[in-house]
């Protein structure tokens, strides 16, 4: 049955507003979310972008203003200033019932003085990204003693360009008993972290299931132990997929790979459980952010890894047993996206091969290794290349400092700058491959927050 705003408990004024919006009926994530929020829980939503989840949260957070008080009530953290200018639009369409609602945009990139004067004038709700919030709440030209209501947008993308710190800085100036409302397109580990620190008992929303069968492409190759860790090259270079988490059954068949990819030219590294913590955090820092193209781990290793947008999975040796393959292939194929899942077998696991198939209901799609081409343009090369700067925490630097740097100072555009993870005492940031070196000299020429820093390729 559709469900329509009629139904829920808005205003009359409200209903009117939407009515003439054009809004009837709910998306899926407005039915599941809004009772809930309109309730007061505190809720974590699953919910891509153009899923009308900033209806979602904005009626929620509108429900809940008295207009007559000129304070800022209710918080937005997005990722980008696009986004926040997005969701600010969105906020004052919905708001048009009610008079004199006022919303702000704190972004950085924008001179911080007219935001300042804006704010002496009052406001009911904020829209920002988390360091341009964060400058605000330490200069004092912004207070949160009277909200009620924080919304975290798109809060897996905010944790992968490393505003991780940020929100929790933010989030421990607003009032303990306030709502939270947590959107996000995938569940990555910090996730879990961000709500059981700043969410109290939580209703989760999710739409779909974490993979859909139907959005995996599974593919199975005969090979003969002898060419196995060869044909993964091979297949690499076929299909040419930006990132791959490859699975070993031992941690010497994860080095013997690494070392025949990275003789054939392939970006691989290897994670397993001689690793030390700090090695292991590198190597999970380039593969997450696209500086290393295959990801070559045991399950013991891998296990609790969730890597936004993981293109492909390949078993180089089939699972043990059905669930830990299953396990497996589901790392891909998240949030509505397609992957790829292939799997190498020897005639010695036919067995294991045929329990898959039992447990998942399937027949298995068999190709012969020989129709694995090179693809034009050379050896798979990662799209990104990681840079490592010498500072983090502890010197104070956060992910808008690194990216002001790049985009402000350097000028280079944003959509070339990709992960920034900010540790204790190094800070390592992704930047698209044909501008690496121009970043390296600009960085190591120019100043992050305020200071020179020595930077170097954290890549081999």
């Amino acid at each position: 049955m559709t469900a329509r705003f009629d139904q829920l408990s808005l205003a009359p004024s409200t209903l009117a507003n939407l009515d003439q919006l054009g809004y009837h009926t709910m998306t899926p994530i407005q039915a599941a979310a809004l009772p809930l929020a309109l309730a007061g829980h505190d809720v974590i939503a699953q919910a891509k972008t153009g899923s009308g989840k900033t209806a979602a949260f904005a009626l929620a957070l509108l429900s809940r203003l008295q207009t007559r008080r000129f304070d800022v009530q209710a918080l937005v953290l997005c990722p980008t200033r696009e986004l926040a200018e997005q969701v600010t639009q969105e906020i004052r369409r919905l708001a048009r019932a009610e008079e004199n609602v006022k919303v702000l945009t704190l972004c950085g990139g924008a001179a911080i003085r007219p935001q300042v004067a804006s704010l002496e004038h009052g406001a009911h709700v904020v829209v920002g990204t988390p360091g341009r919030i964060l400058d605000h709440l330490e200069r004092g030209s912004l207070a949160l003693a009277t909200l009620n209501t924080l919304v975290l947008d798109e809060a897996d993308r905010m944790l992968d360009m490393g505003f991780f710190d940020d929100i929790a800085a933010v989030a421990k100036q607003c009032p303990p008993q306030r709502q939270t409302l947590l959107f996000s397109a995938t569940y990555p580990e910090g996730i879990a972290q961000l709500s059981a620190r700043f969410l109290r008992q939580p209703k989760e929303v999710k739409l779909t299931e974490t993979h859909a069968a139907g959005q995996i492409r599974q593919r199975f190759y005969e090979v003969a132990d002898t060419d196995r860790l060869h044909a993964v090259g091979r297949l690499l270079n076929h299909f040419r997929p930006a990132s791959t988490l490859a699975f070993c059954n031992t941690k010497q068949q994860c080095r013997d790979l690494v070392d025949v990819l990275t003789a054939e030219g392939l970006s691989a590294l290897a994670l397993h459980g001689d690793l030390e913590q700090r090695d292991r955090d590198q190597v999970l820092v380039r593969f997450a952010n696209g500086s290393c193209s295959v990801l070559v781990a045991t399950d013991v290793a891998a296990r609790g890894l969730d890597i936004a947008g993981l293109e492909a999975v390949l078993n180089v040796d089939i699972a043990a047993d059905a669930e830990t393959h299953v396990h497996r292939v589901g790392r891909t194929g998240r949030a509505d996206a397609d992957g790829w899942a292939w799997s190498f077998a020897s005639l010695d696991e036919m067995g294991r091969v045929g329990r898959i198939e039992q447990a998942q209901g399937i027949v298995s799609d068999w190709h012969p290794i020989d129709e694995l081409k090179p693809a034009p343009g050379g050896p798979l090369q990662p799209p990104r290349i990681t840079l490592q700067i010498l500072g983090g925490r502890k010197e104070k630097i956060r992910a808008g400092d690194v990216l002001g740097a790049l985009t402000k100072d350097a000028g280079f555009a944003a959509a070339q700058i990709g992960k920034i993870n900010v540790n204790d005492f190094s800070t390592y940031v992704a930047v698209d491959r044909d501008i690496a070196h121009d970043a390296l000299r600009k960085l190591n020429a120019g100043k992050v927050k305020g200071r020179s820093v020595k930077v170097r390729f954290l890549d081999d």
